[in-house]
C-alpha cells in the first residue's frame, strides 16, 4: 500500500466533541452555561415550566438520539457525547 492510498486516521468522537465544544461552538455561541441558561429561559416561557439548563442539555442530546436512529449519521454520535460533556460541566459548574 503506497502512502497516498492510505486512509486518513479519524478523530475519536470523544476528541472530536472536545475539540468542538470547547473551540468552533463556545467561540460561535459563548459559553454553553451562559447559552443554555438563556435558551433554558425561552423554553420556560414556551412550556410554561421550569427548564434548567442543564436540561436544555438533555433534551439536545435526546434530539440527536432521535436523528441518530434514522440516519446513523457520525455527527450526531459527536453531538451526543458533546451534549452529555456540556450537562455535566453545567451541573459540576453550580
Amino acid at each position: 500500500m503506497t502512502k497516498s492510498s492510505k486512509q486518513p486516521v479519524r478523530e475519536s468522537t470523544l476528541v472530536e466533541a472536545e475539540r468542538l465544544i470547547n473551540g468552533e461552538r463556545a467561540e460561535s455561541y459563548g459559553p454553553a452555561k451562559e447559552s443554555f441558561t438563556r435558551i433554558a429561559a425561552l423554553w420556560s416561557i414556551v412550556l410554561g415550566i421550569e427548564v434548567k439548563p442543564e436540561q436544555v442539555a438533555m433534551c439536545m442530546l435526546t434530539l440527536k438520539v432521535g436523528r441518530w436512529v434514522v440516519g446513523q449519521q457520525r455527527d450526531s454520535i459527536v453531538d451526543i457525547a458533546g451534549y452529555a460533556e456540556l450537562a455535566d460541566k453545567i451541573v459540576s459548574e453550580g
